[in-house]
């Protein structure tokens, strides 16, 4: 493991982190490579969201180029990492959180194409160029780590620096105009109503887009190619990638209203709601969460 680990530009403190509940799960991958007897008797958000073999539903079925060269940034505790390293010949993680990064190192040890480099990433030094960057989960926050008067452009701009000319962005990103949030879920971040749809009033450390704003975000830095696809019920937990090349239809979209991580209000019946967006062809807008895919041309 101690291969695996990249300490170089490690501040020495954890600045993020889930709390006491990630020893549990270093504990877990210690003693277990198979979690489904784990996620059967323990139901918390934590243990399901970094366990989950679901979440690989994100990624598993994209066609990666051979060869490819991955920058994972925001690894976390290795959710994805094990899904990138079947799929490409290497893999580079950034992660802030050494106890994080020690998770991620221990429950995908099988794989020997990966490097995790814990530190911030405004420290962290990389000279490669890779042909995938992903940020899952992790281009919302980018005002917490990116001293910028526009920290999402910022974000993006220094994506492009790690990227080959022919490289790709990979993100993962709540819809902030998502159905859920219409009909009683809190955001996602803040864990308050409405917080998206009102535009983040007094909130500056985190915020998600619109189909509209994410395209034009990506446009302004030079990513003029953009493929969107939606993964329901969200990107955190797929049963289905859905794509502009194939929408769902009426009926398709029944038993989508999950709530993992807290308790929400329904406000009306997702089941019908999303079959009349389905009729007016406006799924796409309301998806809950997008997986774009963006390349310079």
């Amino acid at each position: 493991m101690n291969d695996i680990l990249n300490l170089k530009f490690y501040s020495g403190k954890d600045l993020y982190s889930d709390g006491d509940i990630e020893d549990e799960l270093l504990d877990i991958v210690s003693k277990y490579d198979d979690y489904s007897e784990v996620l059967k008797k323990d139901d918390r958000w934590p243990i399901l969201y970094h366990l989950s073999p679901i979440r690989h539903n994100l990624l598993q079925w994209y066609d990666f180029k051979e060869n490819a060269t991955i920058l994972e940034i925001g690894a976390g505790c290795g959710a994805i990492t094990g899904c990138l390293c079947e799929k490409a010949k290497k893999v580079t993680c950034v992660e802030l959180s050494k106890r994080r990064s020690t998770i991620n190192a221990t429950r995908n040890k099988k794989y020997n194409n990966f490097e995790i480099m814990v530190g911030n990433f405004e420290d962290v030094v990389i000279e490669e160029k890779f042909d995938y960057v992903t940020l899952i989960g992790v281009l919302e926050y980018a005002p917490s780590y990116i001293k910028s008067d526009n920290p999402f452009n910022e974000m993006l701009d220094r994506i492009k620096g790690y990227l080959k000319p022919d490289g790709k962005v990979i993100i993962a990103i709540e819809n902030r105009f998502g159905i859920k949030y219409f009909s009683g879920a809190a955001e996602d971040h803040t864990g308050r109503l409405f917080d998206g749809i009102n535009g983040y009033i007094d909130v500056s450390s985190v915020r998600t887009f619109s189909k509209k704003e994410l395209k034009e975000l990506l446009s302004n830095v030079g990513f003029v190619n953009q493929e969107f696809y939606y993964p329901l019920p969200d990107y955190k937990m797929p049963n289905v990638v859905y794509s502009d090349y194939h929408l769902p239809k009426r009926g398709e979209l029944s038993n989508m209203a999950y709530s993992y991580d807290r308790d929400r209000f329904g406000f009306f019946n997702e089941n019908i709601v999303n079959d009349c967006f389905c009729d007016a062809g406006i799924m796409d807008f309301f998806a809950n969460s997008f997986l774009v895919i963006g390349d310079m041309g």
